[in-house]
């Protein structure tokens, strides 16, 4: 067979980082690395993603804006301010307001133009904004004025969006507005119509799920999508790996993409600081003493139960080893410290919650019939809300002896 021809292996490399790239940041400026590849492979680019993923891509000489689908319920990831705090409610409602502002305003006008054009939207939309003038209200709006600032949907040509100044000249980019929302909201008649509006075939949904979380388990997806994947897991596993360069781990439990550049995610773990630190540390202690359960031989164990007080008991013996390496306010506050141990194992669906899953709500004979023989599926059996430890945290086990587990 002959060898593939250095330029085609150029070629190749270059659109996958040009996808890599998109994946990462839906929303490129000609200042990314990568800008001027996408503007080169655009029409590659928006077939490929058509198709494989069945998203749409838009390529501009100012922008590139991919649409991806919404996240399944609770995988959500909120924007972060500068400081890493996320977004509150209340900032989120001022983004909405001003983008329907400057979706119809005009393509340059005065900071306090734009905060009375926003106030008379939300009256009109039926939101009661309280006492605009209160520094809780000015601290939100400034908040999602700064978003748009740094999405350059909005260019400060004097002054800026801070809350302490009086006044500011801004532009708009009304070409790039109009490209933030996704999906048309006119088609949605509520939230949940609006996140599944871009929905399309079924490999669409499981390839775009693969992509995009962490870990995806069978229970998680519907009958006809767990037949699809059990299909196409091969073939897809090979085109992963050449158009994204993401590592395929296929096991009964579920699958995942792996990055071996680990600059996909937006979430890195293990990762520095005293909350990623605990988090590794619990996980790996959780896993070597639950892995037993979740490697028996038999139908596969999506997860099974942490004992209630074991969390709260690794912790306590971690503080006390590094108590004077990590933050006090986490040291000297148990409660907080698990609460963000577990909210970021979370969201790493290296923990879980149980209730009632995709399988469940179809009553899906297959994932029934494994239940009924091996009840430790503790997603669907353990009592509503109690946390579990997901197959994936298996990776993290470690043996007594402190080798890790492959």
């Amino acid at each position: 067979m002959a060898e593939p021809h250095e330029h085609d292996i150029a070629l190749a490399e270059e659109r996958r980082r040009a996808v890599r790239a998109l994946l990462a940041q839906p929303l490129l400026h000609p200042t990314h690395d990568e800008f001027p590849l996408v503007r080169r492979h655009a029409d590659w680019l928006k077939s490929w993603f058509g198709q494989f993923l069945g998203y749409r891509l838009v390529v501009e000489a100012g922008f590139a804006r991919l649409f991806k689908a919404g996240l399944p319920p609770g995988q959500g990831r909120p924007l972060l301010q500068k400081s890493g705090t996320p977004f509150a409610p209340r900032s989120y409602a001022y983004l909405a307001l001003t983008v329907a502002v400057l979706l119809t305003g005009p393509e340059q006008l005065l900071l306090s133009q734009l905060v009375a054009d926003i106030r008379s939207a939300a009256v009109e939309a039926g939101i009661d904004l309280g006492d605009v003038d209160r520094a809780v209200e000015r601290r939100a709006l400034t908040t999602a004025l700064r978003q748009l600032v740094q999405w350059r949907v909005l260019l400060e040509e004097q002054g800026t969006v801070d809350g302490d100044q009086a006044e500011a000249l801004l532009s708009v980019d009304r070409d790039l507005v109009t490209h933030l929302l996704a999906a048309p909201i006119g088609r949605a008649a509520n939230p949940e119509e609006f996140m599944a509006a871009e929905q399309r075939t079924t490999r669409h949904a499981v390839r775009r799920r693969l992509v995009e979380c962490p870990v995806v388990y069978v229970d998680d997806l519907t009958a006809r999508e767990r037949a699809w994947l059990r299909k196409e897991q091969r073939r897809d596993e090979r085109a992963f790996a050449e158009y994204t360069g993401l590592h395929a781990e296929l096991r009964a439990e579920g699958a995942a993409l792996l990055d071996p550049d680990d600059d996909l995610s937006d979430v890195d773990f293990p990762g520095t600081g005293t909350v990623a630190q605990a988090a590794l540390l619990t996980v790996e202690a959780l896993a070597g003493a639950l892995a037993p359960e979740v490697s028996r031989t038999g139908p596969p164990v999506v997860g099974v139960p942490v004992p209630d007080g074991l969390i709260e008991e690794t912790l306590a013996g971690l503080v006390e080893r590094h108590a004077k390496r990590w933050a006090g306010a986490y040291t000297e506050n148990p409660a907080a410290l698990k609460d963000a141990v577990v909210d970021l194992l979370t969201q790493l669906q290296l923990l879980g919650r149980a209730g009632p899953t995709v399988a469940d709500a179809e009553h899906d004979e297959d994932i029934a019939a494994e239940r009924a023989v091996d009840a430790r599926n503790a997603r669907g059996t353990a009592p509503p809300g109690a946390l579990v430890l997901l197959a994936a945290a298996g990776r993290y086990a470690v043996t007594v002896e402190g080798a890790q587990r492959g």
